[in-house]
């Protein structure tokens, strides 16, 4: 069964003109590669050929995943959310209990998460051990190094 994922109205926008650029240029791009590559004779001999088959399957993949988010994506309307707890598109700041530092982040799905942008997806151990908290808990998620604690200080959407 698949996951179903939440994206803002411009979050599905961009992955809709994503795959819409994999499959009106890329995949035309592959199979124009294949063409050339064939037409340079012995196919048993032919590394380019090879190659070209080989990034062909590799985008066919890639557009069938990207097929799969688009199908099970579903746009939330941020603004009927609820700012007691931690959803996707919270907004939030935490405050390490160890080192006492701030952090703000966007919690967003997958697909949309920019660490630089300070977007961090629900699927990551932080936004996992985040989701459903309220301002005043404190969430202990296990990351790769061990359990980290964070406190909620705000929540609110955009």
């Amino acid at each position: 069964m698949s996951k179903v994922s939440y994206y803002t109205a411009d979050g599905l926008k961009k992955l809709k003109a994503e795959l819409n650029q994999l499959r009106d240029v890329e995949r035309p791009r592959a199979s124009e590669a294949i063409g050339e590559a064939r037409d340079k004779g012995d196919l048993s001999e032919n590394a380019e050929y090879d190659a070209a088959k080989e990034a062909q399957g590799l985008l066919e993949l890639k557009i069938s995943k990207m097929e799969e988010l688009v199908a099970n994506a579903r746009v939330i309307d941020e603004s009927q959310l609820d700012t007691d707890k931690i959803l996707v598109h919270s907004n939030v700041r935490i405050k390490n209990q160890t080192n006492g530092a701030e952090m703000k982040y966007k919690l967003v799905a997958q697909s949309e998460a920019d660490l630089k942008a300070g977007k961090i997806s629900v699927d990551s151990p932080i936004g996992q051990g985040l989701l459903g908290k309220k301002v005043g808990d404190i969430a202990e998620i296990n990351v790769p190094s061990g359990i980290m604690k964070f406190e909620v200080k705000e929540i609110w959407r955009d």
